[in-house]
């Protein structure tokens, strides 16, 4: 979680919400990727954290499917996230902060776990949850 909160602090050089994301290996020791907001700096609406992690340990893997992988984020992943998470087929989400408004793991929405859908990863809420709220709270009041 460290790491992803590395990566969050990196959104906010680019104007972006402090949210980060890595992609874990399956045996847990490995970091594929990483990733940070990056909707202001690209233009690209799809520019999450955990969209771009995900994209980058599937080409670091040279596949689609991380089954096995980890993916640790500062912020309960959003819908589109949350949809991103169950196809890529992580065996597990880490998340820090709960997002009381848009979450998709648990909070407004439970995507990730939803009985319906083939594959529904582990989720393991509230690790570093201050820190990462804290960097949500500071990056909002001085806007």
């Amino acid at each position: 979680m460290r790491l992803a909160l590395a990566e969050a602090e990196l959104a906010v050089r680019g104007g972006d919400v402090p949210v980060g994301a890595v992609v874990l290996s399956p045996d847990g020791t490995t970091v594929l990727a990483a990733g940070h907001n990056e909707r202001e700096a690209t233009g690209d609406p799809t520019a999450h954290a955990e969209v771009l992690a995900l994209r980058r340990a599937a080409a670091a893997l040279g596949e689609w499917r991380l089954s096995g992988c980890t993916l640790v984020v500062t912020l309960e992943p959003c819908t589109m996230c949350a949809g991103a998470l169950v196809q890529s087929r992580v065996d597990r989400v880490v998340y820090g902060a709960r997002d009381e408004k848009a979450g998709a793991a648990g909070s407004v929405w439970d995507v990730v776990r939803d009985r319906r859908l083939n594959h529904r990863p582990e989720v393991i809420e509230g690790v570093l949850a201050q820190e990462a709220a804290g960097l949500l709270t500071r990056f909002f009041r001085g806007r």
